[in-house]
């Protein structure tokens, strides 16, 4: 069930008046936790047991963690939880890729492998729901809060609609309190809901899925045409792989606030980042944190026990590739992550050395009137860092990201797309400059209204108009087409 479908608008439509109506808390949650499994049943009855396994298994776990002292028991107790979980996601995510791989090794070294692997069907939102569920267990372990007692508050934690498939990542510590409260009706909150879930389809019915023809059909086929094509391509997919994630993270905050509920925001505007760390504050803030905190500061602190000149590094590089290889069972997202992995560690680096060498300060004002230029190059070349970083996500394979980069200054081939289903490059570019205009304006609207006008009244009939135009804007651009969102594969 896609958020940009009809049949989503009648599913919700339908939660939300009963949820409403139902008025106290244990209804209002057994409503939602059937409502989530009826939502992730659409796309998979049979995948519904793989995610009550989970749930069943880590809410075991926690109660397990709840009722003993014993370090020992406990820290077996949180191996189990992760053996499971990764069992899980290797299983389905990983098994065939790697058996694949291993064969392809040995008919390299001359033996005879013949593999047959089960074409395994990757569960939606696997890697979601595994790391939000994981994440109770630890933070039980670690103290940071209590077990649940309640099975069917857990398990809607786990399987909570709006954010199941494709989050944002939450932690228990902040989603379980909301769920164990009551809710009250709030207009403002509702009103705010609504304009995230607008917003959040304008980014992925008129801007992503207007930039997917043009970049479909030159990845599809990259030798066809020339690098003028292949660098515009490769642009549009940075801005419709955020309009598209960023999108889905605003319908799912959208809607968890008009039931109540308040979820992370996942994106801060990534592309104006100044450097590599920047952005992976700004971009997927929930898994860069995930990793953050049950990954890198684990291994920081083991490496930096050892000592050395660059091990310090190390918990970049290896949480950054585990991040890409978070993404799915290809070298490709690998590489991807360690090359962010060594930017981050690059960076650092240079940073830390520059702090070492640097000289007096200048004055304050000579400081300040160059800032500005210093910000807009920094802003520029950390784009084109990430836009490489796409290239290699895009990509099917490592001989394509070598052709892409070898052929970015090629004039030969075809210099744009011809097909009638496929919009014109300057349009798309048009769109992309509007949707930056458009997200500062959204960002900062009540900045801009005040300047446009005076009175509250105006702010409010600016505020809603600017509702309608998003809505009609995403009406007219969807044509009936209910395309999927990019991260449902991950």
């Amino acid at each position: 069930m896609l958020f940009n479908s009809p049949l989503f608008v009648v599913f919700f439509g339908c939660v939300f008046c009963l949820y409403w109506w139902l008025r106290r808390r244990q209804p209002q949650n057994t409503l939602l936790l059937l409502a989530s499994y009826v939502f992730y049943g659409t796309w998979s009855l049979k995948f519904l047991t793989l995610l009550w396994l989970s749930t069943a298994v880590d809410y075991t776990c926690g109660r397990l963690l709840g009722a003993t002292e014993d370090q020992r028991r406990r820290r077996l107790i949180v191996a189990l939880s992760v053996a499971v979980n990764l069992t899980f996601l290797g299983t389905f995510k990983y098994a065939g890729f790697f058996v694949q791989e291993a064969a392809s090794l040995l008919r390299w070294l001359g033996f005879d492998a013949h593999v047959r692997t089960l074409q395994i069907v990757l569960p939606i939102g696997i890697s979601f729901y595994t790391f939000q569920s994981l994440s109770y267990v630890v933070d039980v372990y670690r103290r940071k809060l209590q077990p649940v007692r309640n099975l069917h508050d857990y398990a809607l934690f786990v399987a909570f609609f709006p954010q199941l498939v494709a989050g944002p990542i939450e932690r228990a510590t902040h989603m379980l309190p909301q769920f164990l409260k009551a809710r009250v009706w709030n207009t403002a909150a509702f009103e705010s809901g609504l304009q995230l879930m607008a917003w959040g389809l304008f980014k992925k019915v008129v801007i992503a899925d207007n930039l997917a023809p043009y970049v479909n059909a030159v990845y599809g086929d990259t030798h066809l045409f020339s690098g003028k094509a292949l660098a515009t391509a490769t642009v549009f997919f940075a801005f419709q792989i955020y309009a598209d994630f960023s999108g889905y993270s605003d319908i799912a905050r959208g809607v968890a606030r008009t039931l109540g509920f308040d979820l992370i925001v996942n994106f801060n505007l990534p592309y104006f980042s100044r450097n590599p760390v920047e952005f992976w504050r700004r971009w997927h803030i929930s898994l860069s944190q995930w990793f953050q905190d049950y990954l890198y500061f684990p291994l920081a602190m083991r490496y930096m026990r050892k000592g050395g000149w660059g091990n310090k590094y190390k918990a970049h590089i290896v949480s950054m590739g585990l991040i890409g290889l978070w993404h799915g069972a290809n070298w490709t997202f690998l590489v991807f992550g360690l090359y962010w992995g060594v930017a981050i560690a690059g960076y650092l680096y240079i940073t830390e050395r520059r702090a070492r060498s640097r000289p007096a300060e200048p004055e304050a004002g000579a400081a300040h009137h160059l800032q500005w230029a210093y910000d807009a190059l920094s802003v520029a070349a950390m784009f084109l860092v990430a836009c490489v970083g796409w290239l290699v996500f895009r990509a099917q394979s490592m001989a394509e990201v070598a052709y892409v980069l070898g052929h970015l200054f090629s004039t030969t081939g075809l210099p744009d797309v011809v097909r009638a289903e496929v919009p014109d490059s300057a349009v798309l570019w048009a769109m992309v400059i509007g949707l930056w205009l458009a997200e500062w304006t959204y960002r900062n609207l009540p900045v801009v209204v005040s300047i446009l006008t005076g009175g509250e009244k105006r702010r409010l009939l600016w505020r809603h108009a600017l509702f309608v135009a998003i809505v009609f804007s995403y009406i007219v651009a969807q044509q009936g087409r209910a395309l999927p969102f990019i991260y449902f594969q991950f």
